[in-house]
């Protein structure tokens, strides 16, 4: 490995990330580097790290939480990745596939503007769920977005309280894994206000794949039909999510590269 790599760093509403471009894939950050470069206090500061590499000629993001651990998928992380893809002049913008451990996903990404991406279906899962913080316990609906969701429902979106630690969600058994608890509102214009706790990760500022099992539990918890779209603001901006009548769900929102950092020091 070499200990000049240089990474980007990102976001896409302020859910943040550090991108690492290794096509051939020589790099293999393990989960302790990846923990070094995303520590808020000693390192350059994310809620992620991508790494992106090729398998079989195909564009593959490596995704890791803050905390090392892998994720099967981020919808802002791989719209960032998009982004660094166009920008750097490794991908003509347009229509294109990037594979995830959730499978391929396929963006619509032009020169400016927002990045779309197709998530795949979103599914309730059977049984029901709680999630207990702040000293209140919250019933919820169990969301598969290709990584596992619990969302509740709140009047206020303030009485959530503290999301340093993860909420506590039952039955345990249902999540062997963890998983990632999102508080929502419905606001007055229809729009709805969202709060995450990720996995591995803490509260963060949005979330993707969250967005998407926003969209498909207030359409549940409202009675209506698909096709369905929702505006969903997390406290780090705007984002949209169309599901259509086959529970495929199109994630569109901003992409934005900031600047690049050494990551040699966190290497050791």
């Amino acid at each position: 490995m070499s200990n000049s790599l240089i990474g980007t760093y990102g976001h896409g509403t302020e859910n943040d990330f550090v991108l690492l471009f290794d096509p051939n894939d020589e790099n293999n950050i393990s989960s302790k580097q990846a923990a070094a470069i995303c520590n808020r206090e000693t390192g350059i500061g994310a809620d992620g790290l991508i790494r992106i590499i090729k398998r079989a000629d195909k564009w593959f993001m490596d995704y890791r939480n803050s905390d090392g651990s892998i994720a099967e998928m981020c919808g802002n992380g791989i719209r960032v990745m998009a982004r660094y893809l166009v920008d750097r002049g490794h991908q003509t913008s347009g229509i294109f596939s990037i594979n995830t451990r959730d499978g391929a996903k396929y963006l619509a990404c032009p020169d400016t503007g927002d990045i779309s991406v197709n998530l795949g279906k979103v599914a309730q899962e059977a049984g029901e769920i709680t999630a207990a913080n702040n000293g209140k316990v919250w019933t919820g609906l169990n969301i598969n977005a290709g990584n596992p969701h619990a969302v509740v429902f709140v009047d206020d979106i303030s009485e959530v309280g503290d999301l340093k630690h993860p909420p506590v969600v039952r039955p345990k058994e249902t999540y062997p894994e963890g998983v990632n608890v999102e508080f929502v509102q419905f606001l007055e214009n229809g729009e709805l206000a969202m709060r995450v706790h990720e996995r591995g990760s803490g509260e963060t500022r949005s979330c993707g794949t969250g967005t998407c099992a926003v969209a498909l539990a207030a359409t549940i918890k409202k009675g209506a039909n698909l096709p369905t779209k929702w505006v969903i603001n997390p406290p780090g901006g705007r984002l949209v999510v169309e599901i259509d009548g086959h529970s495929n769900a199109t994630l569109s929102g901003p992409a934005v590269l900031l600047e690049d950092h050494d990551l040699g020091p966190f290497l050791g």
